[in-house]
């Protein structure tokens, strides 16, 4: 039997077989394009156990409606070629169908029991941090890294996987104890690279975290559309928060929106970021239209609440009709999604994506309204503290807009605590001061806005 790049023992047929298996492995943990190399494996190798289910994996990641449809045949080889397989292997597919029939808490049950038997197996713990960070399930994204942990001490890969589930937990220290120690042991370690990105914004690490992103783009080579749109996204926020306008605008059309217009995690990344953009006044032109123009695809899609959000708030923010027939199918949601996130979309997203909606409208007080009823619970929809905390600046622009100074004021100066010298909120900060008739406090804010721009 042959052994895959980590030293699993696989069911291949031919050293072909075994290089597609290993490309998507190694591709997966590193972000890499060679994953895709599967798909052409896969059909060379139509009765290949594993082969076969990690190109149903591959399509299944394309988040969208299109992407079950797409992996159903290699679902349908990997189950008939099971018998001849591995336990592993057999694990593997058992938890390929689960997810297929969209039982994600079978899938995870599984996946958790095949990393303890086969630690070296780091697909799945991939594959398991991805499902219990799309449910906002930290502790799960920890637990799992941490129960392959000792068997991987080798693995940058591992290491990263902690770095992003301690950070993911608010345990900043260890997750930049374990990031550098991924670095250590490979530098173009995409995920460590971005979990430490992640522990110097939320630091207030803002000029370091410019530096070492800066420093590490010779590395960003060979990546998916996600890792680099991503990983750019990142440097695009530390340049804003320095009011380095130009570059921030310039990162989103030469990267952030210049990879797969069609990928569900570049449309939100771009999303997110155009709107950031736009809270702290930067003028962005008509971008909304050309990023609503790939999006209008999206209009039933609620393959993710998460997801779900930005493409509506990127449509209503375009002022497209598509927004309404989005708004519908998040309301068909919250009745009939899958029992496992139906109470997700009810009680968090659909006031969530109502407020965006009544926001894009102007209807500010409207959108504090729903905005406060989901925040607090917004964890539930997935994605990374950075990631949702647009939906934040979202609602203390509302709060401001509707006149609800007293609560901005607050919301701002809790914000100061991790971003004390950011040029947009000081700025922002000086103008409820000064409408607050405290002009000490505006003008002890004007001049952190002076000391920052100074800086640049």
């Amino acid at each position: 039997m042959r052994l895959d790049t980590l030293g699993n023992p696989v069911t291949v047929a031919s050293e072909a077989e075994l290089a597609a298996v290993d490309a998507f492995v190694g591709g997966l943990l590193a972000y890499e394009t060679r994953a895709v190399e599967v798909l052409a494996g896969a059909q060379a190798a139509p009765g290949g156990c594993l082969v076969n289910a990690y190109a149903a994996v591959l399509w299944l990641l394309l988040e969208s409606p299109e992407g079950p449809v797409r992996a159903a045949p290699f679902v349908a080889r990997a189950q008939a070629a099971a018998a001849g397989a591995s336990e592993r292997e057999r694990l593997t597919v058992d938890f390929l169908q689960a997810w297929f029939g969209n039982d994600i808490d079978a899938a995870l049950n599984i996946a958790e029991a095949a990393v303890t038997a086969f630690p070296r197996d780091l697909v799945l713990v991939k594959l398991y941090q991805y499902h219990a960070f799309n449910r906002g399930d930290s502790p799960a994204m920890l637990r799992v890294a941490l129960a392959a942990a000792s068997a991987n001490a080798d693995v940058p890969y591992l290491h990263g996987m902690l770095a992003f589930a301690y950070e993911q937990c608010h345990l900043l220290d260890a997750a930049e104890a374990a990031a550098r120690q991924a670095l250590h042991l490979r530098r173009k370690e995409p995920w460590a690279q971005h979990a430490l990105a992640h522990v110097m914004l939320t630091q207030g690490r803002i000029d370091e975290g410019t530096d070492f992103l800066e420093g590490l783009r010779p590395t960003w080579t060979g990546l998916n559309s996600f890792m680099l749109t991503h990983l750019w996204w990142h440097l695009a926020l530390f340049y804003l928060s320095q009011w380095r306008e130009a570059q921030a605008l310039d990162a989103y059309d030469q990267h952030c929106w210049a990879g797969d217009r069609d990928y569900s995690q570049d449309q939100v990344g771009a999303v997110s970021l155009l709107a950031r953009l736009e809270l702290a006044g930067v003028e962005v032109g008509d971008r909304w239209a050309d990023l609503a123009d790939h999006l209008a695809a999206r209009d039933g899609d609620t393959e993710q609440p998460f997801l779900t959000l930005q493409y509506l708030y990127g449509l209503a923010r375009a002022g497209r009709p598509e927004a309404g027939s989005l708004l519908a199918a998040v309301r068909r949601a919250a009745e009939e999604a899958p029992a496992f996130v139906r109470e997700t979309w009810r009680d968090v997203a659909l006031p969530a994506a109502e407020a965006l909606v009544a926001y894009a409208n102007g209807d500010f007080a409207a959108a504090v309204r729903g905005l406060r009823a989901a925040l607090p619970r917004l964890v539930e929809v997935g994605g990374s503290h950075a990631q949702r905390d647009l939906f934040d600046q979202i609602l203390l622009d509302a709060l401001i807009r509707s006149g609800r100074l007293v609560d901005a004021q607050q919301a701002l100066e809790v914000r100061r605590g991790f971003d004390p010298d950011g040029a947009p909120l000081n700025r922002t900060l000086a103008d409820v001061y000064d409408r607050l008739g405290l002009p000490a406090q505006a003008a002890q804010a004007r001049d952190r806005l002076a000391r920052r721009l100074a800086a640049r």
